[in-house]
């Protein structure tokens, strides 16, 4: 697929807010992760810039790239790095099993021996009414009492889904790229929208960490 049909439209420069994702005090919940206060929308590309690699891409409303994760020749890796457009690291996102179950966790940078998780991700124990749903759930700085996030699929189509708070209110959505004509992408091309005040590299880390639950990476 040519780069061509998977830019965003271009619009007016935005200037960069986006912050690094940091380590918050133990009284942080998840509406203190505030690092733009505009929102953005994204295109996620499902494929690495890395000729045989495996991964994603991602332009920010600019058509330019800020996110990259490449696998290189290996899929369904067991340790995903989150990139910026440089190489540097974000995030470093880990396959977890403890027996039959398996979960995701996130780390700040490259981890570091002895470095402690900044977010969990994994699906959901209840049990879905509809077997065309499920829901997946995130962790935040070691609070297991509640979910600080979910993930929830929104359509038959298993590439759209949307993230919401503990107070059901959605924060980012994924759905199928249209082009200018309405025509629907391929479903390897998708639109992230974050509302404003959201962490955004946060938020590419769980969708990461939500495609590779879902063995699409």
């Amino acid at each position: 697929m040519m780069l061509s049909k998977i830019h965003p439209h271009l619009a007016p420069p935005s200037p960069k807010t986006t912050a690094p994702v940091s380590d918050p005090p133990s009284s942080t919940t998840s509406h203190d992760l505030l690092s733009s206060t505009k929102g953005e929308i994204f295109t996620i590309w499902m494929k690495s810039l890395i000729l045989g690699g495996k991964g994603c891409t991602v332009f920010d409303s600019n058509g330019e790239v800020v996110y990259r994760v490449d696998n290189y020749c290996s899929k369904y890796c067991n340790q995903v790095f989150l990139m910026d457009s440089e190489g540097r690291v974000l995030l470093t996102i880990l396959r977890k099993k403890y027996r039959l179950l398996a979960h995701w966790e996130g780390y700040r940078d490259e981890k570091k021996k002895g470095a402690s998780w900044l977010f969990q991700v994994r699906k959901s124990w209840k049990i879905p009414k509809n077997p065309l749903e499920y829901e997946v759930v995130v962790n935040m700085y070691h609070d297991r009492k509640s979910p600080a996030f979910k993930i929830q699929k929104v359509k038959s189509d298993s590439t759209s889904c949307k993230i919401v708070d503990r107070l059901g209110g959605s924060i980012a959505e994924v759905k199928r790229k249209h082009s200018v004509g309405g025509v629907v992408l391929g479903d390897d091309v998708l639109t992230l929208v974050v509302e404003p005040n959201i962490d955004q590299s946060l938020i590419m880390g769980f969708m990461v960490a939500y495609n590779l639950i879902h063995c699409r990476m």
